[in-house]
């Protein structure tokens, strides 16, 4: 009938290797020369040769290839003979007969991108013209023909295939082909619903009269094969064999008449090949041409067609093809109801358990896709029965393409649709026959299921391709003209969200895969939230342990997501397909990742900012250099030929469990395009999470022999106090141009401090604590300082300044290694009165301030065991040693643990044989402890504060610092930031050689005051340090008439962070943006002029604070 009516084309995919090159051939008739045409009979095979044998491989490294050439003896194989086909000088890299030879050489070799074609992405995909490529360069041809005929051999045993399934492998640039693919992962459908549910409602068709609810049984769970098994294609390809007789030569003619070089033989005689032998060469086009009967021209009147003009001609037949390839996809829908759906619906074929729910899950909502285009298909047959020149189609489009939901539904949930189909197939010997059965039926096509089910997807990317070309051939003024537009318009929005919505889909199904796959070590478990909504895969790939080949080159699967690294081995296990994680994964805040080696080096290879060991501190400041690759051409190609080992990748994982693993990548491009993912991503995490930003103080001035030990600011922040090992410098955060100034010169400084209302600064160098007046400090007289300073302890261990019973103390400590001795001290002098001396006696500065003390004793103690710190409370000191922490009444000198021993929770601490504290901080009536390991909460009493609430530290932390509401632990390698409140982890700061050089601990006040005397601390050094003006070293001393005030000052704390990085001395401010008390930090929460702590409410107003709120 009309309806079923099929089209006789052209066997386009024979070919002969006497055909010109495919860019020689002349243009055809088809005005959609970019689209490719729905073939509805099937291709004679290019392979009719090709004797097939199933084979499986489990390796695609080409070191690992038998080194047989043929299929007898590896002598018998003479490249030299093949000529013809095989012009290069090298020999093939596999002996290119055989076909499960060159589809191995091919797989581990093509390179593997996602594409776009028609608007719709594809991922892992490669293009035609890549595909001959590579098959000329694995046998060694310039004869592209011969790599295409040897390419559609492997095309025809579904080694790979079209993308749109519609036609053979062709050498074009615009045409992608992908592996054949498994996805039978063993999932239970529920699992499958809980992903598709939370994006999706269930999209029956309401053609089907409402299908039952979906079935949430779990299928019968079967063990299958890894999915890096994959069929290879197996056979002969006649055209590259060799002469299995042994005295067959070039020069002379072969007995024997199926010789594969015979034609060549006789050329070379010049003798006139016999009848009987000559092979049949096909001369046809590789390129689909349109057969009579698809053409407008000869379905009309021949007096219309020489009526019309040729832009019309052009036009009509562009309209033709909208109308017919319609019609197509119709049928080819009708084909999916009649001879899939409905039989599987009302036989037995599958278990009437799952049936329902199988039917639903393969064939999704393509029942409504079905009815939305009937009615277009419909609309047009109509409109071009009407007159045999169709005005105009744009309006039928215009109605109908509103109507397309039902294919972005469809597109996203096909994945799903094609896993259910290859499960159930592996599952039910009776449904695989009737695949089989069905695949084979004339209705069919030939084609296998697949092909049918991405036809609604492919279609709609056909749409604008279509239009486009009716609206080429339209004249000015037409309605087309202008309604063309709008419907591309249309259908290429909805493409993006069929792109959109599939990336979700696919991103959601292969991580749910991936989870259920991971088999982790005993007791190395983590849970890496695979399944949480917004969690993406961005990149993944193969790095081998170890560089070069042979079997010491093991390769790993690497998989980057949006919060981890993750480094897997896959099981050699014909019944397992598990992933077994080969180290743990990395979160990406606690990556770094270098990408040069020493091999490499020696090589002169090109090297990239990524390349190098880099950090937020780099990038921070302005430092960093953008990545990119060398631009010496030669330079990278020098490399690439001589480093045969592979390029390596350093993953280094920072903290406490943190390791380092050299990978290498097969190729440069390989490798950069790792780093290049890898870097992309931190810099949005960090740009997302960035809590603290970084200020540089001082850049290559304090390195070698001169490196700073310790730091202190003062006068609000603006000038700065370092201690080196070789003397005692100052320098305005202003000025970073010129260099700090050395005013003291002294060894072994290894702790400075200024006590800026009395105008004392204190310097324990040596061993020994020393105090200098402020006022006498002259860089001009450096060396003579220590002559006028007053030496105030001797054999000192550290130091410490702060507030205690409403006095300014400093703690001197003197540690042995079974007892310490404590000094307290207060100063002598205020600072109004050291002004008034130095204005009426200005002569006398340098000499009269020398001869006097400006502290005095206030009280001494011993404790019997050695102490590492010492912390100021209200009315106690807090001294931390072996012991944990005790505090100590500085008027009674009676001592006593911190911790209530009547406490069992807290016996993970007291029971605990080596632990070490270093730093305590009271927030809102509570004391948070810093140790080593952890950190938790206790109240006045000493009892466990916060039940349940216990940081456990990332790193071996060796200082702290609280900037309200943060709490910052500082190692070597990096900085990690977490909420006081949350105790979540929400910024980490890697840089090289971190040391902790000045923070003070805040005394004990509300929360919000504190936070409030931050911010503008902040704000204060922020216009200071970004403030001009010329250096003059007059301005280092102190000026005493200062009379600003603010909240800082009047609490009496300064809230500024120092720290180095290397010849670096950096500054951390917090950021200007809202902060969330909870684990998962982003930019989408609701700014708010609240703060909620401990139930108590306050609100403050600073105009250049956006204010945020905390929630316990």
């Amino acid at each position: 009938s009309d309806h079923h009516h099929q089209r006789h084309s052209i066997d386009s995919d024979r070919i002969s290797l006497l055909n010109p090159p495919l860019n020689d051939l002349s243009p055809l008739i088809n005005l959609n020369q970019d689209s490719s045409s729905y073939p509805l009979v099937e291709f004679r095979k290019s392979s009719d040769s090709i004797h097939i044998i199933p084979t499986q491989f489990k390796s695609s490294n080409p070191s690992n290839h038998d080194p047989t050439f043929s299929l007898s003896n590896r002598s018998s194989y003479r490249p030299h003979l093949i000529t013809t086909q095989l012009s290069s000088s090298k020999p093939p890299i596999v002996y290119p007969a055989l076909l499960s030879r060159v589809a191995e050489a091919f797989y581990s070799r093509i390179l593997l991108s996602e594409r776009v074609k028609d608007g719709l992405t594809y991922p892992d995909c490669f293009d035609g013209r890549e595909a001959v490529d590579k098959i000329a360069y694995i046998i060694k041809t310039t004869d592209r023909n011969l790599a295409l005929l040897l390419g559609r051999a492997l095309d025809s045993q579904k080694f790979f295939h079209d993308v749109t399934y519609d036609h053979r492998l062709r050498d074009s640039p615009h045409e992608l082909y992908q592996f054949k693919s498994r996805l039978t992962k063993n999932f239970s459908n529920s699992q499958i619903q809980l992903s598709i549910q939370s994006t999706f409602n269930k999209p029956i068709s309401q053609i089907q009269n409402d299908l039952d609810p979906l079935d949430e049984e779990d299928p019968q769970e079967d063990e299958i094969d890894n999915d890096d098994e994959i069929i290879l294609p197996c056979g002969v390809f006649t055209l590259l064999t060799d002469c299995y007789s042994p005295t067959c030569t070039r020069d002379r003619l072969c007995y024997s008449i199926a010789c594969p070089r015979r034609l060549e033989q006789q050329a070379r005689l010049n003798l006139k090949p016999k009848p009987g032998l000559q092979r049949s060469l096909s001369t046809e086009s590789l390129t689909d041409l349109k057969e009579p009967g698809t053409l407008w021209i000869h379905s009309v009147p021949q007096d219309l067609v020489d009526s019309v003009s040729d832009t019309e001609k052009k036009r009509q037949e562009a309209i033709n093809e909208c109308i017919y390839t319609e019609r197509d996809f119709v049928r080819a829908l009708e084909y999916l109801r009649d001879f899939w759906i409905k039989p599987l619906q009302t036989t037995n074929i599958i278990p009437e358990s799952h049936r329902q729910d199988f039917v639903t899950q393969v064939f999704w909502n393509v029942l409504e896709v079905l009815s939305v285009n009937s009615r277009l298909c419909e609309l047009l047959s109509k409109r071009q029965k009407a007159a045999h020149l169709v005005p105009q189609i744009a309006d039928i489009y215009l109605d109908v393409v509103p109507h397309f939901e039902p294919f972005v539904k469809y597109g996203a949930h096909q994945l799903y649709g094609k896993y259910e189909f290859e499960q159930e197939k592996d599952a039910n010997p009776t449904f695989a026959k009737f695949v089989d059965d069905t695949e084979r039926l004339p209705e069919s096509n030939k084609l296998e299921l697949n092909a049918y089910l991405t036809k609604p997807t492919t279609r709609l990317g056909r749409y604008p391709l279509l239009l486009e070309v009716v609206l080429k051939y339209t004249p000015e003024g037409h309605p087309d003209k202008t309604d063309i537009p709008k419907v591309v318009k249309m259908i290429r929005e909805l493409l993006t969200r069929v792109n959109v919505e599939t990336g979700k889909s696919e991103n959601r199904f292969n991580l749910a895969q991936l989870d259920r796959q991971l088999v982790f070590r005993q007791g190395e478990a983590v849970d890496l939230r695979l399944r949480e909504e917004g969690r993406e895969l961005i990149y993944k790939g193969q790095l081998k342990k170890r560089g070069g080949g042979g079997s010491d080159s093991a390769e790993l699967k690497v998989y980057l997501f949006d919060h981890a690294l993750l480094m897997v081995k896959h099981k050699n296990s014909s019944k397992s397909d598990n992933l077994k994680v080969y180290r743990k994964p990395i979160p990406l805040e606690l990556l770094t990742v270098t990408g040069i080696g020493i091999n490499e080096e020696s090589l002169g290879g090109p090297r990239s900012g990524a390349q190098a060991k880099k950090s937020i501190i780099n990038r921070s400041t302005g430092t960093s250099k953008p990545t990119g690759a060398s631009n010496n051409l030669n330079t990278l190609v020098h490399h690439q030929a001589n480093n045969k080992s592979g390029f390596s990748i350093t993953f280094n994982h920072l903290g406490r469990k943190g390791y380092s693993i050299v990978l290498w990548a097969t190729t440069w491009q390989a490798r950069q395009k790792w780093l290049e993912k890898i870097e992309t991503r931190q810099i949005e995490i960090r740009e997302q999470n960035t809590v603290f930003e970084m200020i540089t103080l001082s850049e290559g001035f304090f390195v070698g022999s001169n490196k700073v030990t310790c730091a202190a600011p003062f006068d609000n922040g603006n000038r700065l106090v370092f201690g080196t090992e070789s003397g005692v410098y100052l320098a305005f955060a202003s000025d970073l141009v010129n260099s700090p100034v050395r005013v003291i010169e002294v060894v072994n400084v290894t702790q400075v401090d200024v006590m800026e209302e009395h105008g004392i600064l204190l310097v324990l160098a040596d061993k020994a604590l020393m105090t200098f007046w402020l006022d006498n400090l002259d860089p001009n007289d450096a060396i003579g300082a220590p002559k006028r300073a007053r030496k105030i302890s001797s054999n000192a261990s550290f130091f410490k300044v702060g507030d205690c019973l409403g006095r300014k103390l400093v703690c001197v400590v003197k540690t042995g290694s079974v007892s310490s001795t404590i000094k307290t001290l207060e100063p002598v002098s205020n600072q109004h009165q050291l002004s008034s001396r130095a204005k009426n006696k200005p002569g006398l500065r340098k000499i009269i301030p020398g001869h006097n003390d400006a502290l005095k004793v206030y009280k001494e103690f011993y404790i019997p065991t050695e102490s590492s710190s010492v912390h100021f409370l209200k009315s106690k000191l807090c001294i931390g040693c072996n012991k944990g922490f005790e505090i100590v009444d500085p008027e009674t000198l009676d001592t006593q643990g911190l911790l209530d021993p009547a406490d069992q929770s807290l016996d993970f601490v007291s029971k605990r044989e080596t632990v070490k504290p270093i730093a305590i901080f009271r927030v809102e009536g509570e004391f948070l402890l810093c140790y080593e390991d952890f950190a938790f909460y206790v109240n006045k009493n000493g009892w466990r504060a916060r039940a349940g609430w216990l940081i456990q530290w990332e790193g071996h932390p060796i200082a702290f610092a609280l900037h309200y509401p943060f709490v910052l632990a500082f190692e070597s390698s990096f900085i990690e930031v977490r909420h006081l409140d949350s105790g979540a982890l929400v910024q980490v700061i890697p840089g090289p050689n971190i040391r902790h050089l000045f923070s003070e601990s805040p005394p004990s006040t509300s929360a919000p005051i504190l936070a409030a005397a931050a911010r503008q601390q902040n704000d204060f050094s922020k216009r200071r340090i970004l403030g001009s003006g010329e250096y003059s070293p007059n301005q280092l001393a102190l000026s005493h008439g200062s009379t600003s005030t603010n909240i800082s000052s009047i609490i009496g704390f300064r809230s500024q962070i120092v720290f180095s990085a290397e010849s670096k001395i950096l500054q951390l401010r917090l950021k200007h943006h809202p902060i969330l008390a909870n684990s998962n930090f982003n930019n989408n929460s609701q700014h708010s002029n609240q703060f909620n702590y401990s139930n108590n409410q306050y609100f403050i107003n600073h105009p250049n604070y956006p204010s945020f709120l905390l929630r316990r």
